[in-house]
């Protein structure tokens, strides 16, 4: 370490906090590896001022060697010091800290297995998945609504039978969380308790999330479901129930569609217009028609593309 580092390694070690607010900002100024360091004890200075500096001077520098101490820094009473730390983190923490952060999730600090939690989902791996298992039974809803969220980052994870449950937790984020999460899972289940889910949560936000990984599954099962959703009280949930219906097209729900086309809100018609067009039904044509006045212009737009898809649909229909 050169003079200069050593002076302001010694100021770090002042009584006086002003003196270590100019060595820390000083350090960061410099910005090189040689830092590294004198960064790192400035991590454990008791002003949060001085912890604040130099993990952003930390993840400016990038080197992975401060990894451990940043992962410290997730324990802090302070909110602002973990949002930092954590920021940080995830553009550090690569496939090789797994065993670290693997022995830090057995600690019984929550603020550091919450933040763990959210890391595991840089590294994709499915091999940590029985250490995530236990926090889906975890007294503490912010850890079930984090595990069951990462979850969704494992590559490979078809089946986990232990999430499932979740979807009817007593905490409305663990019930969003996991109605998210199950768009991932092959569970011979899913579809059915996506469908509880959306027809009688009580969280519109769950409702909409359901109608959303139903979507994605693109299963006819949930056909009668999704044609109950349309009539949901929260909008957000109709339109996303008119998504999902565009990917499984029924006759079924030709009616309520068409009813949809007079929705209050403008993106349950446009996506009820869109749903009608994949339905390629003749009787959809003079609904359609009349949503050409629509006031919104993106639902006549849809409603227009509806009408050609149809008749294209037609013409090539006669020609074969």
């Amino acid at each position: 370490m050169n003079d200069d580092l050593k002076h302001w390694l010694e100021m770090l070690r002042s009584h006086d906090i002003d003196d270590r607010i100019v060595a820390v900002k000083t350090l960061q100024h410099l910005g090189d590896e040689e830092t590294i360091d004198a960064l790192i004890i400035a991590l454990k200075d008791e002003n949060t001022t001085v912890q604040k500096i130099a993990i952003a001077a930390i993840w400016e520098i990038a080197n992975p060697v401060a990894i451990p101490a940043l992962i410290e820094c997730l324990s802090s009473t302070d909110a602002d010091i973990r949002t930092e730390a954590a920021s940080a983190l995830n553009e550090l923490i690569t496939q090789e800290e797994l065993l670290l952060l693997l022995d830090k999730l057995q600690s019984n600090d929550v603020n550091l297995q919450l933040n763990i939690l959210v890391l595991l989902r840089k590294i994709h791996d499915i091999q940590f998945l029985p250490d995530i298992l236990p926090f889906l039974e975890s007294k503490n809803p912010e850890l079930r609504e984090a595990a069951v969220t990462t979850l969704r980052y494992i590559n490979q994870l078809e089946k986990c039978p232990q999430a499932l449950n979740l979807i009817f937790d007593q905490e409305a984020s663990v019930r969003r969380a996991t109605a998210l999460t199950l768009e991932h899972l092959q569970d011979a289940e899913v579809i059915t308790i996506l469908c509880q889910a959306l027809t009688n949560d009580s969280d519109w936000q769950v409702r909409r999330n359901a109608a959303k990984s139903l979507a994605i599954h693109a299963n006819n099962q949930a056909i009668s479901a999704l044609e109950i959703a349309l009539n949901d009280q929260h909008w957000q949930v109709r339109k996303s129930a008119a998504q999902a219906l565009q990917k499984i097209p029924d006759i079924q729900v030709m009616p309520r569609l068409i009813q949809a086309l007079t929705d209050e809100y403008a993106d349950v018609r446009k996506e009820a217009a869109i749903a009608l067009g994949n339905l390629a039904h003749p009787d959809v044509i003079n609904p359609l028609q009349q949503a050409l006045d629509d006031p919104d212009k993106e639902v006549s737009i849809q409603a227009q593309r509806a009408i050609q898809k149809i008749q294209t649909d037609r013409i090539v229909s006669r020609e074969q």
